[in-house]
């Protein structure tokens, strides 16, 4: 009863709000100006991050891309990946993964499952992402205890928040094309925009199809039953397409849209030879804004969205397992006006996920969680920069309905009520030179599977044992910053510290179940610390331009209890690259080196040092209205065998999944 009626009063209050959007998008139809800023880390809209964030979109983002989510974010300072190989990855922040790292699309939840396990892909591909946000450390505290360690949030524009074309109206279009050496990859991508001042549309599509993936190291696969040695990784080919399709209505002081978007994609689980996932998503989005309201509230923003996702894990051509989740989340804010030197907002949010498993991989039982959040943030300018303050208090209700075709399960439930407070402040020092600070207290439910998992996980290669008398996971964070900037110089560095009075953990019991190793969920104390960098330098500066990028970081993560490392922390890296411009052409020219890592739990393996040299090139030409990006890209020029030390499969699989060997890209962006 209470249920049905959360869900009623969430759907009615949804509805409300947009409805009313909706009778003032055709009373007026002005556009306003867009700020183009970080807004995953600027809830206030202020161009001054006081929280480490990072950006990719445009020519940055589409040479980084690779085919998963943590692949094309990995290497960023302070970012690994959890590499379940080429097709399943999910991003790693300063040493923390799964349900410490919240991924939005567009500023709400992806409800997917990749964070219930490392096979399970993210449902966002890089083909159809238009920019990538990434907030790193305590100030994602207003996205919950699960952001503890960061926020990536995923921007495609399918509901576009500003006009833009003008009253006359026009059309706008992006399409891209790669072929790959290394996976044998084809991919290409569609976009379409088209609109005026009061309304605008928007279509995508994209696909994706890739052969098993090279490597430098002859590998065994057996498959139907014939065993082959071949130099590329078992089983990893994939088939992944999408589409979508949104609109906007814009007025005077705000605007109201949707989009239905889908997602599938056929891949190999690499762990496995004979196993494939085939999983689909479907996610449906609401958004809508009014501003200029001239009270207390200046202005009020929503956004609902409804995912219903399912795969299905195949063992040659019959099902053994199947995975559904369907979820929604509501999130309303308001920004308060200005008074003095203060600028602040609060908001609210609730989320609602229904999972089940069944067959012979369910290791977690049927379940339901609900979680409803208030939040707060503010800000104080100084004549030297400006402080902040933000807390976000959540309840959280998970509950286990077992599974009718496992009495190992057993029904129950567990309520949590959790508290997350942050202080932050930013001084300007000098010019060009600014400090920051963020110091957080954060406080984490546990997960459905944390508390509830009974069964054979082969992901992870072991048995997995919830916990249900788990208790709240506690942190105090501590992060600071310098930054520089001089014209086309620059330069950033902060070092942080993560203290974890009870931190979940998957431990080893020391017995088998079952044929496999019997793990548990525990809690234990923990601490991760950690320093990154990045900076710029101007070599050249004239008709032709030459940059020299630096970064590096670092993270140490350490079992309190028992002294010995957290698993899959990746090791101390540095990088550099050269950055070439010339008119139409560009070029980048540089490495990345890894050390080793051996600093491992008894149960991990160690990880070699490595170093990857990448290269690659644009030109950029008129055709007709259209602007083309001829691109090619070079990766692991040396072909050098790597195995990651964040990857599960390092130990569990080895030596089945190595990184990817040398692989050309080539590849035309069409604008329009």
């Amino acid at each position: 009863m209470k249920n049905s009626f959360q869900r009623r009063a969430v759907s009615t209050a949804a509805l409300s709000f947009l409805s009313v959007l909706s009778v003032n998008a055709f009373a007026q139809n002005a556009p306003l100006s867009l700020q183009e800023v970080t807004v995953t880390g600027n809830p206030l809209g202020s161009s001054d991050l006081i929280a480490p964030a990072t950006q990719l979109s445009g020519t940055d983002l589409l040479l980084r891309s690779k085919t998963t989510l943590g692949e094309t974010l990995d290497g960023l300072p302070g970012v690994s990946s959890t590499y379940f190989g080429p097709n399943a990855s999910r991003p790693i922040i300063r040493g923390l993964d799964g349900d410490r790292i919240r991924i939005l699309n567009n500023g709400g939840g992806s409800l997917d499952v990749s964070n219930l396990s490392y096979d399970h892909a993210v449902t966002l591909d890089p083909l159809s992402i238009e920019r990538i946000e990434v907030l790193r450390g305590p100030g994602a505290l207003m996205y919950g205890g699960s952001a503890v360690g960061g926020v990536v949030n995923v921007i495609d524009n399918r509901i576009a928040r500003e006009p833009q074309f003008d009253e006359s109206g026009g059309v706008s279009g992006k399409t891209d094309l790669n072929l790959a050496t290394g996976n044998s990859e084809r991919g290409k991508g569609l976009l379409l925009e088209a609109g005026n001042t009061r309304y605008q549309l928007h279509v995508d599509a994209f696909d994706r199809q890739t052969g098993d993936v090279s490597v430098p190291i002859d590998l065994s696969c057996t498959q139907n039953g014939v065993t082959t040695t071949q130099r590329k990784i078992c089983n990893s080919a994939s088939n992944t397409s999408g589409q979508a399709v949104g609109g906007s209505l814009f007025f005077d002081n705000g605007y109201v849209g949707a989009s239905a978007s889908n997602y599938n994609s056929t891949y190999g689980t690499v762990a496995e030879d004979d196993v494939t996932i085939g999983m689909k998503s479907n996610r449906y989005a609401l958004e809508g804004e009014v501003r200029n309201l001239g009270g207390f509230v200046q202005s009020v923003k929503g956004q609902y969205s409804q995912t219903n996702y399912n795969h299905t894990e195949l063992e040659g051509a019959t099902p053994s397992t199947v995975f559904k989740n369907t979820g929604n989340d509501l999130r309303l804010e308001a920004h308060l006006a200005k008074s003095g030197n203060f600028d602040g907002m609060f908001g609210f949010q609730t989320q609602s996920n229904r999972f089940s498993a069944d067959g012979l991989e369910a290791f977690a039982p049927h379940s339901k969680t609900d979680q409803t959040a208030a939040f707060a943030y503010e800000e104080m300018a100084t004549p030297w920069g400006k402080l902040s303050l933000g807390g976000r208090l959540e309840s959280v209700r998970v509950e286990s309905f077992g599974n009718p075709e496992a009495a190992r399960f057993t029904p129950g439930f567990r309520e949590f009520n959790a508290g997350s407070y942050a202080l932050g402040s930013l001084w300007n020092v000098a010019p060009g030179w600014k400090l920051t600070s963020n110091l957080a207290y954060t406080e984490r439910a546990p997960k459905d599977y944390e508390l509830f998992a009974n069964g054979p996980h082969l992901a992870t290669a072991a048995y997995e044992l919830g916990n249900a008398n788990l208790n709240k996971e506690m942190s105090g964070n501590l992060d600071v910053g310098a930054a520089w900037k001089a014209g086309a110089n620059r330069f950033g560095v902060n070092g942080y510290v993560s203290r974890f009075q009870n931190y979940i953990m998957l431990n080893s019991t020391g017995l088998v179940q079952d044929a496999l190793p019997l793990y548990q969920y525990e809690q234990v104390r923990a601490r991760v610390v950690g320093l990154e960098s990045s900076g710029s330098v101007r070599l050249l500066e004239g008709a032709s331009t030459l940059d020299l990028a630096l970064r590096g970081d670092l993270v140490r993560a350490t079992n309190l209890d028992n002294g010995e490392a957290l698993p899959r922390i990746a090791p101390w890296r540095v990088g550099s690259t050269l950055l070439w411009g010339s008119g139409p052409w560009g070029a980048n020219f540089g490495f990345d080196h890894s050390g080793a890592q051996h600093r491992v739990p008894v149960t991990d393996r160690a990880t070699d040092a490595y170093t990857l040299w990448n290269l690659a090139g644009t030109y950029r030409m008129r055709a007709g209205a259209a602007s083309l990006l001829w691109f090619t890209r070079l990766d692991n020029i040396t072909n050098q065998l790597v195995y990651s030390a964040s990857s599960v499969l390092t130990t569990t699989a080895f030596p089945k999944a190595p990184m990817p060997g040398r692989s050309l890209k080539v590849g035309m962006q069409a604008s329009f």
